[in-house]
């Protein structure tokens, strides 16, 4: 073995050698494909059921809508049918007093003259006459029988009025009672069905939902079994470049090992002695965010406005808004009512020093009680879920006729106390 041969195997004895690692899985391209297409699929039946769950919301908004303006045209036949009853018992009060009056007129009849009525008055009233003792009292009898047929006669006309007040009393109650009871009654089933169609969609968006949920589990499973076959083929990848890598660096290594043999051998034979020499490769170092008189109800966002849509009157202003986001009195007034509701689950309602009365409806919690007077910018109530209700949000609406009746537009009625919430409704 020649000198130069024994160096270069020295050398390259010398050389650092790359630890041999295991080749990583590499999924076959069919396997990805696969994946790829179960992705898709799983992308596609999240989008076919994301149009399902919006008509399915639109068709729940518009039934919330409905239902809240039966309920609207409920509590006003409520309202309304409230009034009647007050007026029946005021028309039983007269149906009464006419009676006393009936009693008292026949007590006066029997008092005044019961004997010119059970017999002849002719008769009566000359027998009065003869028997009097002088002129002056024969004058003062037949005053005294004059008066008795005036009084008669007048006390008679004042029966017939008070039965024929009675008889008017008993009439109109009994038809304003029947009125407004058929009223309520058909307020009440328009109420009932609303509510019903309103159960329907409900139902219909928790199906929608449900089916959301489970396609978007179905497409993030897709995508995690896809992402994991692409990092595969990633990494097998990579250690195939690391290998070449690897390769290329023990080419170079070896030809600057054969040249160093080469190097050292011509220099062995212009030297006497053999000359040993030796290399030491370097080594890689890895370089290491109340305006004017009033106060806005509450904070949020329009979800719908005092408009009319499809088909149907919305009568308040909905602000959509978390649960337990503070409700103030816009403005001074008195609480009227504070507790349950038809349709709103929970509501407050103050009429203010203008005769207005502002409702809060579907309210989680309120702290306010009847009779109470509150100041602008007290804390009346937090927004909630109840009742009749698609979401977290605050019903805000203004009557002027009562309770219930005569709604005019929120965001007028706060412009004329310098509130101004922004937003789309106008």
């Amino acid at each position: 073995m020649t000198l130069g041969l024994t160096a270069a195997i020295a050398i390259l004895l010398t050389l650092p050698q790359a630890p041999a690692v295991a080749a990583p899985a590499n999924p076959s391209d069919a396997s990805l494909s696969a994946a790829r297409s179960a992705q898709d699929a799983a992308a596609a039946e999240v989008g076919r059921i994301s149009a399902l769950v919006a008509v399915a919301e639109t068709d729940l908004q518009r039934a919330g809508l409905v239902v809240e303006a039966a309920n609207d045209a409920y509590r006003e036949a409520e309202g309304r049918l409230d009034e009647a009853t007050a007026a029946a018992a005021a028309a039983a009060d007269a149906l009464r007093l006419a009676q006393a009056e009936v009693t008292t007129a026949q007590a006066d009849v029997a008092t005044l003259g019961r004997e010119s009525y059970m017999r002849s008055d002719s008769i009566n009233s000359l027998a009065a006459l003869v028997s009097a003792d002088g002129p002056t009292e024969l004058l003062d009898r037949a005053a005294t029988l004059r008066l008795l047929g005036d009084q008669r006669t007048d006390t008679l006309e004042g029966l017939r009025v008070a039965e024929a007040r009675q008889a008017d009393a008993d009439a109109m109650a009994r038809a304003t009672v029947t009125e407004h009871q058929a009223a309520a009654a058909e307020a009440e089933e328009s109420k009932t069905e609303a509510e019903a169609q309103m159960a329907v969609f409900q139902s219909a968006m928790q199906t929608a939902s449900a089916q959301m949920s489970a396609y978007q589990q179905q497409l993030q499973e897709a995508e995690v079994a896809l992402l994991a076959l692409q990092g595969q083929r990633n990494a097998y990848q990579a250690w195939q470049d690391e290998q070449s890598r690897q390769r290329a660096a023990e080419q170079a290594r070896a030809a600057a090992a054969t040249q160093a043999a080469a190097e050292a051998a011509a220099r062995a034979r212009q030297a006497p002695a053999p000359v040993s020499s030796s290399s030491t490769p370097a080594n890689g170092v890895r370089t290491p965010v109340v305006i004017g008189s009033g106060v806005a109800p509450t904070s949020g966002q329009f979800s719908t406005c005092f408009e009319t849509r499809w088909g149907v009157m919305h009568k308040g202003l909905d602000i959509a808004a978390p649960i337990g986001t503070p409700i103030y009195a816009p403005v001074a007034g008195r609480v009227i009512r504070a507790g349950s509701a038809t349709g709103y689950g929970l509501a407050v309602y103050i009429q203010h020093d203008d005769g207005s009365v502002s409702v809060y409806g579907h309210i989680d919690d309120f702290f306010v009680t009847a009779g109470e007077r509150v100041s602008a910018g007290q804390l009346i109530a937090e927004v909630g879920n109840r009742g009749q209700s698609t979401g977290p949000h605050l019903h805000f609406q203004v009557n002027t006729d009562g309770l219930h009746a005569g709604a005019v537009n929120p965001v007028t009625w706060l412009a004329q106390y310098g509130v101004s919430m922004g937003g789309r409704c106008r």
